[in-house]
C-alpha cells in the first residue's frame, strides 16, 4: 500500500472529525463547553467514546504482541479493571458530583489544603503527560515507518503534524467535541479489529468452530497464573493491580473523569461507567484472540517474527496480510491514537488551567484567551515529551505505561484513599514532600528485592506506592483534629 494511499486515509478521517467539531461547536466554544460540555452529554455517547480513549493505539499493537511473551494472562488484568470500575462508580463519582467539580483535584483542597491540591494535579500533569505521550508515540512511529521514513520526514515533524491535526479539531470547545468524535473513532477502531480478525482467519481457511479449536488447544491461550507467587504474571498480583490501575488511571484521572462531569447528571454519569466497564473485557479479549491467530498465521507461513511484540502486527499487515488488512489497521490506529490523544491534551489543559493557574477566578473573556495559550503551549510540550520518549523507550509501550503510572499515580491513590476514609487531617505543607518520597522509597524497593531476594515486582508496586503515601499522611496528620463534612 502506497504512502499517498495512506495519506488519503487520514485526510479523509480528519476531515470526517473536522467537520463534527464544526457542528458540535458552533452554537458554544467558552470554557464550560470545553470543560464540562455544558453538563449535556448523553451518558450512553461518553460510554462508547471512553472505550477508544482507553484502548487507543497501544492496545491496537501491544495486546496482540503481548501474547507471544505472556500469553492471555492480561485478562487477569482486565477482570480487576472490571472491579475497579464499579468501585468508581459508587465511591468516586458520588463525590465529584456533590461537589460540582470542575476538576477533580479540587476535592483534595476542600478535604486537606492547597499544597495537597497543588501536588494531586501536578502528579496528574506528569501522570498524564507520559502515558498520552507513550500512546501516541507508537502511532506516530508507525506512521513514520510505513510513510513518512521514505520520504526523509524527521519523525519529528510526523509528531508536530499529528499534534497539530487533533489540537484543529478540539480547540474550539474541547470535551463537548470529543465525546462525540471519539464515539466515531471508537466505533471505527473495534470494527476495524473484528475485520482484520476475519481477514486473518480467512487467510488461515479457518470458521468460528475452527478459531474456538484453535484457541482452546493452543498453548499462548492460558490465561491463569496461580502455581507461581514470584511470577509478574501471577493471578493475585496482576487481578488486584488491575483493580488499583482502573481506579487511579481512571478514576483519578482528569482525562477519563471530564468526560464524566460532562454528563447530566450522577444517575447517568454511574450508568455510563457500568456499561463502559462491562464492554471493556471482551474488546481487550478480541485483542487477544487476534493476537493468537498472528502467531498461528506466522508459525504456518514460516515468517520469523520481530523481537518486541510492538512490531508483530505491523509488521505482518505491513508485508504478508494484504492491502485489506492494511486499510483496516491504519484506520484503526488512527482512530485509536486520536480518541486518547484529543481527550489527554483537552483534560491537560483543563487542570493546568483550573488547578495550577486558577482561570475560573479570572473574567470570562480573559479567561478563555488563557485557555486557548495554554491548548497551545500543551500540546508543543506534548510534542516534545513524545520525542523524548522515543529516545528512551526500549519494552513494550503498554508496559511502559502501566509502569510509570505504578510510580506516578500512586501518591493519588494514597491521597484519595486518605481523604476518602479517614476522618483525620493532614499537615498539608509537608504534601508535597511525602508525595514524592513514596515513589523514590518504591524504586528503592524494586531495586533492593529484585538484587537480594530475586523478587520482581509487578504492577502491585502501584499500591505499595498508595500505602506509603497513606502512611506518610498519617504520620503527620493533625492530632485531635477530624474532618466532619465535605465542603460545598
Amino acid at each position: 500500500m502506497s504512502g499517498f494511499a495512506i495519506l488519503l486515509i487520514i485526510a479523509a478521517y480528519f476531515s470526517v472529525l473536522l467537520f463534527i467539531s464544526f457542528i458540535v461547536s458552533r452554537r458554544s466554544k467558552d470554557n464550560d463547553a470545553f470543560f464540562l460540555g455544558n453538563r449535556k452529554s448523553p451518558w450512553w455517547v461518553v460510554a462508547i467514546g471512553m472505550v477508544g480513549s482507553s484502548i487507543s493505539g497501544v492496545s491496537f499493537v501491544s495486546v496482540p504482541g503481548m501474547v507471544n511473551s505472556i500469553d492471555f494472562t492480561y485478562m487477569q488484568t482486565v477482570f480487576g479493571f472490571f472491579f475497579g470500575y464499579l468501585i468508581i462508580a459508587n465511591v468516586l463519582l458520588p463525590v465529584y458530583y456533590k461537589l460540582n467539580l470542575t476538576t477533580i483535584y479540587t476535592y483534595l483542597e476542600n478535604r486537606f489544603g492547597k499544597h495537597s491540591y497543588k501536588t494531586g494535579a501536578s502528579f496528574f500533569l506528569l501522570s498524564k503527560t507520559i502515558g498520552a505521550a507513550a500512546r501516541l508515540y507508537i502511532v506516530a512511529l508507525i506512521l513514520q515507518n510505513l510513510i513518512f521514513e521514505a520520504w526523509g520526514v524527521p519523525f519529528e515533524l510526523t509528531v508536530c503534524g499529528i499534534i497539530i491535526l487533533i489540537w484543529l479539531y478540539t480547540h474550539q470547545s474541547g470535551i463537548k467535541t470529543i465525546v462525540w468524535t471519539d464515539t466515531l473513532q471508537t466505533i471505527i477502531l473495534i470494527t476495524a479489529l473484528i475485520l482484520i480478525i476475519v481477514e486473518v482467519s480467512q487467510q488461515l481457511n479457518m470458521g468460528v468452530k475452527d478459531i474456538y479449536r484453535e484457541l482452546v488447544n493452543y498453548p499462548k491461550t492460558r490465561i491463569f497464573v496461580f502455581d507461581d507467587w514470584n511470577d509478574k504474571q501471577n493471578f493475585f498480583k496482576q487481578f488486584f493491580s488491575g483493580i488499583f490501575i482502573a481506579i487511579v488511571m481512571t478514576g483519578l484521572d482528569q482525562d477519563m473523569m471530564q468526560k464524566n462531569l460532562s454528563c447530566h447528571n450522577l444517575h447517568e454519569a454511574k450508568k455510563n461507567m457500568y456499561w463502559y466497564g462491562f464492554s471493556f473485557v471482551p474488546v481487550n479479549f478480541l485483542f487477544l484472540v487476534l493476537g493468537a491467530l498472528l502467531l498461528v498465521f506466522s508459525a504456518e507461513k514460516g515468517i520469523a517474527l520481530p523481537p518486541l511484540g510492538d512490531e508483530i502486527l505491523p509488521m505482518l499487515a505491513a508485508n504478508y496480510l494484504g492491502q485489506t488488512v492494511m486499510i483496516f489497521f491504519i484506520t484503526g490506529i488512527i482512530a485509536a491514537a486520536f480518541s486518547s490523544a484529543d481527550s489527554a491534551l483537552t483534560a491537560l489543559t483543563t487542570s493546568f488551567s483550573v488547578d495550577i493557574l486558577g482561570i475560573q477566578h479570572q473574567e470570562s473573556r480573559k479567561a478563555n484567551h488563557t485557555r486557548r495559550i495554554i491548548h497551545v503551549c500543551i500540546s508543543i510540550f506534548f510534542a516534545i515529551i513524545i520525542v523524548i520518549f522515543k529516545a528512551i523507550n526500549n519494552k513494550s509501550v503498554i508496559d511502559a505505561i502501566y509502569t510509570v503510572a505504578s510510580y506516578t499515580y500512586g501518591p493519588l491513590l494514597g491521597m484519595y484513599t486518605f481523604g476518602l476514609f479517614t476522618k483525620m487531617q493532614v499537615k498539608d505543607k509537608f504534601m508535597p514532600y511525602i508525595a514524592v518520597l513514596s515513589p523514590i522509597l518504591c524504586g528503592l524497593m524494586d531495586y533492593l528485592f529484585t538484587r537480594y531476594l530475586h523478587y520482581s515486582f509487578g504492577y502491585e508496586i502501584l499500591i505499595i506506592n498508595g500505602l506509603l503515601t497513606f502512611t506518610g499522611m498519617w504520620i503527620f496528620r493533625k492530632k485531635n483534629i477530624i474532618f466532619n463534612t465535605i465542603k460545598s
